[in-house]
């Protein structure tokens, strides 16, 4: 196994532990935006997770939701984590949470050209690992992974999600849900974009759409993704940049479909 993804999968299930260890109790809830939490796990994760990291890789950068939320990047190699993505749901208890952590390598040590080329997505409640390595395919527990073959928009399980400053802003999501709950057969929405793009590539889902999202939820996922066989894009239908926001990711036969609805509302 590359030494790179070892690494990343011993971090992320270390972050697992201590999210197993710590759910139910007293995780010191605090409030970074009216409906946006932080709890004491997702700092304990990220900080553990960049001590496996930096123990292996002193010279490697971090870019994380927490403590190391910089545009530093400096070398050649940057990481990209969610310590625990799907913070509300675990402070209630609500047990569909992750870690995600992707790795950005510059194609020119000196340009900034980089690229994913490493994603780790873990779920330790379930004790399922998603991986991808650019041009290696997509595995869920060490088992190749595709996306789902549905082929209509009408047929389609969908999933999505709603931003931070749902109660503020006229950007939140309601339209678009609006309209794709009467286009598919159904839409999900549980809380975890990282996990989300994962169930998009093993099949569970068949597209995917958010606004607004993060670096670190959707860096991992979109590799995955792109190496399950699926699509992901923006709200222009443009590769998707993982710092421009707004995702829409599916198995490919039905983005089209998905594109329409989005363009008319965007």
């Amino acid at each position: 196994m590359n030494h790179l993804l070892e690494t990343a999968i011993t971090a992320a299930k270390e972050a697992g532990k201590i999210q197993l260890e710590h759910i139910g109790k007293d995780i010191d809830i605090k409030y970074k935006g009216a409906v946006n939490l932080v709890t004491k796990v997702d700092k304990l994760c990220e900080r553990r997770i960049i001590s496996i990291i930096s123990g292996q890789y002193p010279e490697h950068c971090f870019l994380a939701e927490e403590e190391w939320d910089s545009d530093d990047f400096t070398g050649v190699y940057r990481w990209i984590i969610d310590p625990l993505d799907g913070t509300t749901n675990y402070a209630h208890g609500y047990r569909f949470f992750c870690t995600s952590i992707a790795l950005e390598k510059k194609l020119r040590e000196k340009e900034d050209m980089p690229e994913i080329v490493l994603g780790v997505v873990y779920d330790p409640v379930t004790d399922e690992l998603f991986h991808a390595e650019k041009g290696k395919g997509a595995f869920l527990n060490g088992k190749s992974i595709r996306v789902s073959k549905t082929s209509e928009l009408s047929k389609s399980l969908l999933s999505t999600g709603f931003p931070y400053d749902i109660r503020e802003s006229k950007k939140n999501n309601v339209e678009y849900f609006n309209k794709f709950i009467f286009k598919s057969q159904a839409v999900r929405r549980d809380g975890a974009a990282a996990l989300d793009l994962c169930y998009v590539a093993c099949g569970r889902f068949d597209g995917f759409w958010e606004l607004k999202l993060k670096p670190w939820d959707i860096g991992a996922g979109a590799l995955i993704i792109k190496e399950a066989g699926g699509r992901i894009t923006d709200f222009s239908d443009n590769e998707l940049n993982i710092f421009k926001e707004d995702v829409v990711a599916s198995n490919g036969l039905i983005h089209s479909e998905m594109m329409e609805i989005i363009k008319k509302l965007v």
